[in-house]
């Protein structure tokens, strides 16, 4: 119940907003609220007269009665009147409807929108060519009433249909976890998108003047400089990232390459007590667990770095499970989007400026060796790979150990006792 000093208070904020007609409708409405007493309460706190307010009541009152009235005489039918839906009209339409949305489960199997797009007025053709009369406005709201929507494809079934699949995810999350105690490099591999070098357009918007957006071909043909092919390397655990920009082929040779140069770049730093290094790739492309050339120059690399690398492949179809997919890629894609890639060195400028919330770094440098594609590698040369499967699908998974040939070069400073032997010795040279 409010008070008598409360109305008053109220009266006095919103007089000046109201005309008489208006003062007098308030007045009645908080008397009508207040119920027994309220005319005289209002009286007090507001000082008008107990008539006014009645008048008031009285008002509001007739006006509700008439648009209640009102009301009756909009209606055109009485309740119960009007036409009879559709499905009590045709009892067969929701059947058929749901025969031609899903015909490959419900329906005939060689219906002719087997292979048809079914919008709402082929949907209303096909019904109105079996006998039912029916419009495509009439489909739509059926289709909401057997609770269809509108639904784009999911992908959910990617590498699914292994039966190993998520203990593999098990066991290199076993094997990451093995490392980061052992403060050991782990780290996540991949090629991203090969992308075209030139005005072409690059998916996404930047912020430019009204009406001055950048101009770039019309076509995606290749020109000049080609395509680049960014090979990443991603610390798992340090939240850094490596990437060469190849302008030759994606091949076992570059891939290796490019975790070489990470780790005289960034890694050998970060980790200068490692005794392992531990890498993640998906099963295909240069870093496939069949590719012969990648462990014939994995195998170089230990023997460069005297150090046993470890292999951990995920399985067939779930390649976008790979940290550096979502951790270095997405970010590299989101920092250029918008912006043609006209130079190689836009390419590498844009990939090295690609930061985030949580501290990525990232380095990029471009990598202009050419790399032969088809090269082959022999049964004799498989067979110097000092190569260990382990026990758990050694296909996907393994550990590629130094070859003892190249423990005679002993000093791993910068300034090097050359052995001709040794390939580590020979790559510091030609650095």
């Amino acid at each position: 119940m409010k008070t008598e000093e409360q109305i008053r208070e109220q009266y006095r904020l919103i007089r000046g907003s109201l005309d008489e007609r208006g003062r007098r409708e308030w007045a009645a409405s908080e008397a009508m609220t207040l119920g027994r007493g309220g005319i005289a309460l209002v009286h007090r706190g507001t000082g008008i007269v107990p008539s006014t307010i009645g008048k008031g009541i009285n008002e509001l009152r007739r006006r509700n009665e008439a648009e209640v009235r009102a009301e009756e005489k909009r209606r055109v039918r009485r309740p119960g009147g009007g036409r009879r839906r559709k499905i009590e009209e045709d009892p067969q339409l929701l059947v058929a409807l749901e025969a031609l949305v899903e015909p490959s489960t419900r329906g005939d199997p060689e219906s002719a929108l087997r292979w048809t797009c079914k919008s709402l007025r082929v949907l209303a053709e096909e019904l109105v060519c079996m006998g039912h009369a029916v419009s495509y406005r009439t489909v739509g709201r059926l289709l909401k009433y057997l609770d269809y929507r509108l639904q784009a494809n999911r992908k959910t079934l990617e590498g699914a249909q292994h039966a190993d699949r998520d203990a593999q995810f098990e066991y290199i999350n076993a094997q990451t976890k093995r490392h980061f105690e052992t403060d050991n490099p782990a780290i996540s591999v991949d090629t991203k998108k090969k992308e075209l070098v030139g005005a072409y357009k690059n998916g996404g918007r930047e912020y430019r003047p009204k009406g001055e957006p950048e101009p770039v071909d019309v076509h995606d043909f290749k020109g000049e400089l080609g395509r680049v092919s960014p090979y990443g390397v991603y610390d798992l655990q340090d939240n850094s990232g490596w990437v060469s920009v190849g302008i030759s082929a994606d091949t076992s040779e570059f891939a290796v390459e490019t975790i070489r140069r990470w780790w005289y770049t960034m890694g050998e730093e970060r980790y200068p007590e490692a005794d392992g290094l531990f890498i993640t790739a998906d099963c295909g492309g240069s870093n496939g667990y069949r590719t012969r050339l990648w462990k014939l120059e994995l195998q170089r690399l230990a023997d460069e770095l005297k150090l046993p690398i470890t292999v951990c492949h995920f399985p067939p179809g779930t390649s976008k499970w790979n940290k550096i997919e979502h951790r270095l890629f997405s970010f590299i894609t989101m920092n250029w989007r918008g912006k043609p890639l006209h130079t190689y060195q836009t390419v590498v400028n844009l990939i090295a400026a690609t930061t985030t919330a949580t501290g990525l770094e990232v380095q990029c440098e471009l990598d202009s060796h050419g790399y032969d594609k088809g090269r082959k590698v022999s049964d004799a040369d498989m067979a110097t790979v000092k190569i260990r499967p382990h026990r758990f699908h050694g296909e996907w998974n393994y550990t590629i150990e130094p070859r003892s040939l190249y423990s005679a070069c002993r000093n791993r400073s910068t300034s090097f006792v050359t052995d001709p032997k040794c390939d580590r010795c020979l790559a510091a040279k030609l650095r």
